[in-house]
Parts: structure tokens; sequence; C-alpha cells
């Protein structure tokens, strides 16, 4: 069964690293793994009758199957990445080889967690499953064992464990809704939502709002955000990629399938207004850190929250905005991951992250250079790469809708954050590189994680391919309550 080989490769790779005697070739089959468990992936959501319920503990779906390809690419291109990153870390002496073992171990365990989500029916795992990556994701942002690491860590579960526990709540209320409505005790979500209306409104209504706040923090969602620009700039830089590309995207993922329960139950406008209403905050808080931040990996992570506020915003606009939101998700992810790699090599050459002290990287470094100048236009929204389509959709949504007031002011938000990281960035890449920075090329691993994300962000930029764009209508079926499609 594909399921359970993208499940198991993980834990064997995770199992090998403690076994493996040379890391280089350590980091390859890693990469070979993950490789395998994407295209696993694809495979799945080519040719598989949806929905497949498995022993009633696995119900895959159409929205599962996306999100479960979104994983895998940014895992894949994270383990592509770490064989170079972890090879110079060892050799530097930052760390020591039994650690870069230990390195691999986390990563697998990490991606099992967040490719389990998905996958289970029952509320309740979902909610195991997320609390799992919390674990697996903490060591790997205090990894590096220094002062500012280790307080970003036990920020990072500190925050997240208290989102996690008004997330719990909101799951026990819901399941309080189902049981005293007569139903059959189960927090399986396809059982739920046939007999979702019977639900008591008044009871949902709170339910959702502590699942909205609760998995909301995890998700990055602002003001609940204030864990994420210290995670992510501390972690592992391969890892920060699986952080805001694939992460926060696993936290939506458990707010949508509560979503649509909520929608059948008290109608769409309560979710929409709550969406838009944090969307909207989620905006304004990352412009203004934006404006004014001065380190290149916690620029970074306030373009993660100004992201999510956009799928969220799109989410709450309904209609065309559902269609954007989704397709956003992928092409953040994708985004996202290839300019936290470009930050770490710029990062990792430098030695500094200041960006006002970061001169002549287009110099100093003209494949990583160029990589950066396309990002920047990437994840700023640009045309023709993907996210410039995503986040049209979702202004389209609006305007259509005659919610100019909302639409303007996303629009406006965008407007000044795509000046600020232009700004920011182009200080770095151009001018004289310093003296002391030697010309230097990339590995070859390292060029081929950024040009398959490159890839991605073109070829979707100019057509959604027909399978993604199925996966995506599916997906909007499920989200409107529609299942067994």
């Amino acid at each position: 069964m594909i399921l359970f080989y993208i499940l198991s490769v993980p834990v064997i790779l995770s199992v090998i690293s403690f076994f493996a005697k040379n890391l280089k070739t350590l980091g390859r089959i890693n990469a070979a793994g993950h490789l395998s468990v994407m295209l696993a992936a694809f495979y799945f959501a080519i040719t598989s009758k949806l929905p497949l319920n498995l022993f009633n503990l696995f119900y895959i779906d159409a929205l599962s199957v996306f999100f479960i390809f979104v994983i895998t690419i940014v895992t894949f291109a994270a383990a592509l990445f770490s064989i170079d990153y972890i090879n110079k870390d060892v050799s530097s002496g930052n760390i020591k080889e039994k650690k870069a073992k230990f390195y691999y171990a986390l990563f697998n365990f990490f991606s099992f967690s967040m490719l389990l989500v998905p996958m289970v029916s029952n509320l309740g795992m979902v909610w195991v499953g997320i609390e799992l990556t919390t674990l697996a994701s903490t060591f790997l942002v205090g990894f590096y064992n220094n002062k500012t690491s280790i307080e970003a860590a036990w920020k990072y579960i500190i925050i997240c464990s208290v989102g996690i526990i008004f997330a719990l709540l909101g799951t026990i209320i819901f399941y309080y809704a189902v049981s005293t409505a007569g139903l059959a005790k189960t927090l399986n979500w396809h059982q739920i939502v046939p007999f979702s209306k019977i639900l008591d409104v008044n009871t949902v209504k709170i339910a959702f709002l502590f699942i909205l706040v609760g998995y909301g923090t995890k998700a990055g969602l602002a003001p609940m955000h204030t864990w994420l620009p210290d995670a992510h700039s501390q972690a592992i830089s391969p890892v920060s990629a699986m952080l805001s590309g694939v992460l926060l995207k696993t936290a939506i993922y458990a707010i949508l399938r509560f979503m649509v329960i909520t929608n059948n139950c008290v109608g769409t406008s309560y979710t929409a207004n709550l969406f838009i209403l944090f969307g909207i905050i989620s905006l304004i808080i990352s412009c203004g850190f934006i404006l004014l931040q001065k380190r290149i990996k916690r620029l970074l992570a306030y373009s993660s929250i100004e992201h999510v506020g956009i799928i969220v915003t799109g989410l709450g606009l309904g209609g065309l905005g559902w269609y954007g939101a989704l397709l956003h998700i992928f092409n953040h992810a994708a985004t996202k991951s290839f300019m936290f790699f470009g930050a770490a090599t710029v990062v990792k050459k430098y030695k500094k992250d200041n960006l006002n002290v970061i001169k002549g990287v287009l110099n100093a470094m003209p494949f990583c250079g160029v990589m950066l100048i396309l990002g920047m236009f990437a994840i700023s929204g640009m045309p023709p790469f993907s996210i410039f389509f995503s986040e049209l959709f979702i202004l389209i949504s609006g305007f259509t809708q005659g919610r100019y007031f909302i639409s303007g002011l996303v629009l406006g938000l965008l407007a000044v954050i795509f000046a600020a990281i232009v700004y920011h960035l182009s200080r770095i890449l151009f001018g004289k590189k310093p003296q002391e920075i030697d010309k230097s090329a990339e590995t070859l691993s390292t060029k081929l994680s950024f040009l398959f994300l490159l890839v991605l962000m073109c070829v979707v930029g100019i057509k959604v391919p027909i399978f993604l764009n199925k996966i995506i209508l599916a997906s909007l079926e499920i989200l409107k309550g529609n299942y067994g499609l």
C-alpha cells in the first residue's frame, strides 16, 4: 500500500541515520528516500480512487492528498539541501558528526509527524499528530544549543503548547456537541460532517473559536504569532524551510477540517468573518515588522506571517478565494523554502545575518545571488511566478463580491510589503563584496534544491498543472461539505 510506504520511509530513514558510517552517503540516502516518497505521493494522487478509508483509522480524500503532496515536495527539497549544508557544519566544527546523524533522525521524525496529520480520520489524532510536530521541531529549533536558539526553542514550545491546549479544549467541546446531539460518540470527521447540521449552534461556535485560536497559534496567525520569528530564524536552516513551508500548513489543515463541520452547522459567515479578521491583523502586523526588519531570516519569518494572513483572508472571502487560498498554500510552500535556502547559503558564507552588513552577494555568490533576485520577486508576488496568481485570485474574489475596503486594504499592504522586501534584499545583493569574502560556487546538491523549487514556482505561475488543478477542485468540494468525491 502506497500510503504505508509514504509513512514508513521517514521512520526507516530515521533508524538508518544512527547506523550510517559516512555522513555524505547518509545525506544522499536521505534525499533519495524523500524523492521516492514525493514520487509515491504524486502516483497516489493521480491513481487512487478517493475517498479511501483504512480500518476507520486512516481516511484519505482530495484535501488529504493535496496536503500530503505539498509536505513531500518541501521535505524532499530540504533533504537535498541538507546534504551540503550539514557537511559544511561538520567540517567547520559547528557540530560533531554524531550530532549531524541525530539531525537526520529528527528530520525524519519531523517529516513523519507532519505526514501523519492529513492521513488520520480522527480529529483527536489530528491533535496528537500536530503535537508530535511540535516535539520533533523543538529540538531542531534549538539544534545549535546556543543561548539564542535555546531561548527560541523554549519560547516555541511554551507558546505552541498553550495554543495546542486551546485546540484540545475546542476538540473536546466539538465531541460534546456530537455526543449531546444523539450521534455515535466519534471524532472521525467524515462521520460527523453528514450530521453536522443537527449539532448545537452555540456549542459549535465556541468550539471553533477555541480551534481557530489554538491551531492558529501553530499556524502563525497574529496576534498569536510571537514564537514564529524566533523559531524560524534560529532553527537549522533546512528545517526553517520546513517550518515555514509546511508546518504552518498542517495547522491550517486542522482548521479546515473543523471549518467544514462549523459551516454546515452555523453557516459560512461565522467562520468567514473570523478568518478575515485574523487574516487582516496578520497582514498589518507583518507589514510593520517587515518594514523595520534588519535580519534576513527574521525578514522571511515575518513574511510567513504575511502569507498565512493572505491564505486565511482568502478562506474568509470564499468563492474563488478558496481556490486562491489552496493554491497559495502550495505556492508559498515552494517559494518560501526557496528563499530560506538562499538566506541560509548567504548566512553560512558571510557568517552574518544582518541586512545592514551583508553586501555584494551577487558578486561573491553568482548562482545564489541570481536565485535570490528571482526569489525576491517571486515571494513579493510578481508575475510570472506562482504566488502572483494565487494572490490575484484572492483579490479578484474580494473585488467581485463588492468587498472593496478589505480587498483594497490587502492590496495596499501587499504593495508596501513588496517594496520593503525588494529594498531589504537589493541592499545585500548589489554593491562590492567584502575583501575577506572569496568568490565561490554552490555544490550540485544545493543547486538542484534551488532549481527544483524554481521550476515549480515558474510552471505553476504559467499554468496550474492538470493534476494539481484537479486535486484543488476536488478539495474545494470537500470544503463545501460534499464528501464522497
